[in-house]
């Protein structure tokens, strides 16, 4: 099948060569976005191949439809990008990758927790400069913190075993209980109670209507003074305005995201050489007790393999005509 991939990287480029030979697709590997004013390079072929900040809403999926597209192929988990309503009406098939490591950022997330607990990235800096002081580096023990997990799937699972390890009381919020959690002692609580008794709150649920800015100014009002808040999910998750406002006036002591509502314009790209023009997230720089990563928890050579082999994989069967069970219905959207 022709293929056109969008938001190409050289690593993305060179773990699909690596594996295509088995399957035979045809692609052709574009920098850019998927956006209205690109779509226009996918004329003439049968499959768009796309990441996380790839913009397939109507407009885009009504112009791809017309170009003879039939198939959109999600290197990744989340498929809040695309109208998959549209999508159905147009007879054009999404496919996504469900699961390529949920270790890889579940133990991104832990190493957040603990860079921004220990203080390394600060450390890191001061030894560099000769400096060896330990005052305002002080942390805190793991063992027998409170931790809340909003999300137990197969991430959020990952994430409690390995706090678990630490020693950690675990509390979870999600409407679809995991049994493996439970059985390793985690305690499903509501939303509410979660915010209100957790040392630390990590984020693991996808983005639907209903966990959009499920971190506002209210649930942040809930939570304990100082409390750690992390996000390796989706950047609208939370509600970053309020979130500064919470790190102001230190109800939120420390902060740990690798996602940001607005990434789109920023992410995957070298902009060192350039002004940004995002104030709020420059205003997210300036805080001491802040670490942010660029969208990298899932990023080890282990998920590459994996997301390659699944994307390849789902376009062969989409091609053949065959039940792709990594296929995105209107029934996912409903749940």
């Amino acid at each position: 099948m022709r293929v056109a991939m969008f938001s190409t990287k050289s690593y993305d480029k060179t773990f699909f060569e690596s594996l295509n030979n088995t399957y035979g697709h045809d692609f052709t590997y574009l920098e850019t976005r998927l956006t209205r004013q690109s779509a226009a390079l996918a004329e003439g072929y049968k499959a768009v191949c796309v990441f996380v900040n790839d913009i397939l809403d109507a407009e885009v999926l009504r112009d791809l439809a017309q170009k003879g597209v039939s198939l959109v192929a999600l290197r990744c988990a989340g498929f809040n990008n695309v109208d998959i309503k549209t999508a159905h009406e147009l007879g054009m098939k999404v496919v996504r990758v469900p699961a390529y490591s949920p270790y890889a950022v579940a133990e991104h997330t832990v190493g957040l927790m603990l860079v921004l607990n220990r203080k390394i990235h600060r450390a890191h800096a001061r030894i560099r400069e000769g400096n060896f002081a330990l005052e305002g580096l002080m942390g805190f023990d793991m063992r027998g913190k409170t931790v809340g997990v909003i999300g137990t799937g197969k991430i959020g699972q990952c994430v409690c075993e390995l706090l678990n390890g630490f020693g950690c009381r675990l509390l979870a919020y999600d409407p679809y209980p995991n049994q493996v959690c439970r059985d390793m002692g985690v305690e499903y609580v509501s939303l509410r109670d979660l915010l209100t008794q957790s040392d630390i709150v990590t984020l693991h649920c996808p983005l639907m209507p209903e966990t959009y800015h499920i971190i506002d100014d209210t649930a942040i009002r809930m939570m304990k003074p100082g409390v750690m808040l992390i996000n390796t999910s989706r950047g609208a998750l939370i509600d970053t305005p309020d979130v500064i406002e919470g790190l102001k006036d230190g109800r939120i002591g420390y902060l740990g995201i690798d996602v940001y509502e607005e990434e789109g314009d920023l992410f995957f790209e070298d902009l060192s050489n350039e002004v940004i023009k995002d104030d709020v997230f420059s205003r997210l720089l300036t805080f001491p007790n802040v670490i942010i990563t660029g969208h990298q928890a899932f990023f080890t050579g282990d998920a590459m393999q994996s997301i390659a082999e699944t994307t390849l994989a789902n376009i062969a069967a989409i091609e053949k005509g065959e039940t792709c069970e990594n296929e995105v219905t209107l029934e996912h959207i409903k749940d």
